[in-house]
């Protein structure tokens, strides 16, 4: 048997981007014989103040800790078939630990994102610990991969300045496990619905006006399932707090599913994931064409992709005021999902990575 080693940024089970990345792919590496090693650079713990107000102190000694954890972790690797990071090995600091593994231990690794990581963005609770961030750390950590699995084209390119072996691998979606619900295109109440957290919710902002004037005409719910409620002036706001055991529950909701974008080089790395979580549970969705949005959806297809304000409004209006409509882009939507962003869709690929760079 084989030995994997997961070396990530949180604790498993707990950040989106590792659960939808590769986390759900963990039991078929375990059924192909690989024994599975999990290394989070922060505990739990640490984990749950990292995002409240404050408590530097605890912060710190929370980072101290994660630090002498790797540090602990380095010589273990040498027993390790394979080695696969995910953004990177330390969240503050240079790119110490994937220099060592790759120069000093000789291992290659596997470097996996999802974003665009080498921009500086961070939330204003810990822009304290911005400056100790060395974005430009990426670079290395793709130049000494022995392969990169990147979230989108536009990452996959980014990385191929580096490193010319790069695979892309969608964010994908259980749909056996996790998301195996569908909406209710029946429900009298209709919702119209966004999930996230408190670094993305004011891409609503420039909605708000719209569904403000979508009020006047037609009743709704407007549902925010996010860590931190949101503070906008409108009577059809409902505030529902992320529950890991409700999630799908929530989500299943939604009548219709909204994922705005403002465009700049950050939105171009996004993934589209709350599209695809919406699409998964047959929720209509409408994205804005940035990015990755653009291949995921076929414009009137499987989705919207509304390019003003105006747009936003007519597509919200006409999915409100048409159950078979909103069931039709819904239904076209799941299966684009069963086809290209599912786990099943993908997990041959992912496995013939990981045998690919076992073997070698």
């Amino acid at each position: 048997m084989k030995k994997l080693t997961i070396i990530a940024p949180y604790p498993r089970g707990e950040a989106p981007s590792q659960r939808f990345r590769f986390e759900q792919y963990l039991e078929l590496f375990e059924a192909e014989g690989y024994v599975v090693d999990f290394h989070p650079f922060i505990d739990q713990n640490t984990w749950e103040t990292l995002y409240t107000p404050g408590k530097h102190f605890k912060k710190t000694v929370g980072m101290l800790r994660s630090f002498m954890r790797r540090w602990v972790l380095l010589p273990k690797l040498r027993h390790s078939d394979i080695i696969f990071i995910h953004r990177e090995a330390a969240q503050l600091g240079p790119p110490i630990f994937e220099w060592l593994i790759a120069k000093v231990l000789r291992k290659k690794y596997i470097y996996d994102f999802d974003d665009a990581i080498w921009l500086a963005n961070y939330s204003t609770t810990n822009a304290t610990f911005h400056r100790l961030k060395a974005y430009w750390k990426v670079s290395y950590c793709m130049k000494w991969a022995y392969q990169i699995t990147a979230g989108n084209t536009y990452l996959a390119n980014y990385a191929r300045k580096y490193n010319a072996h790069v695979s892309v691998i969608p964010t994908t979606i259980d749909l056996v496990n996790f998301h195996n619900q569908l909406t209710n295109y029946d429900q009298e109440e209709l919702v119209i619905g966004w999930t996230g957290t408190h670094t993305t919710i004011h891409y609503l902002d420039e909605l708000i006006p719209v569904l403000r004037e979508l009020e006047k005409e037609l009743t709704f719910t407007f549902t925010v399932i996010s860590n931190v409620a949101p503070d906008y002036d409108l009577k059809s706001l409902r505030f529902v707090k992320w529950n890991k055991a409700t999630e799908i529950e929530d989500l299943a909701k939604f009548s219709i599913g909204i994922m705005p974008l403002r465009a700049d080089r950050w939105s171009e790395g996004k993934c589209g994931f709350k599209g695809l979580q919406y699409m998964a549970l047959g929720v209509p969705a409408l994205l804005s064409p940035i990015g990755v949005n653009k291949e995921i959806i076929t414009h009137n297809e499987n989705g919207y992709l509304p390019k003003t304000l105006e747009d936003w409004k007519s597509y919200i209006k006409q999915l409100l005021d048409d159950k078979d409509l909103r069931q039709k882009i819904g239904t076209a939507g799941r299966q684009t999902i069963q086809e290209r962003y599912s786990v099943n869709a993908n997990k041959a690929t992912y496995l013939a990575i990981i045998n690919s760079v076992a073997s070698h």
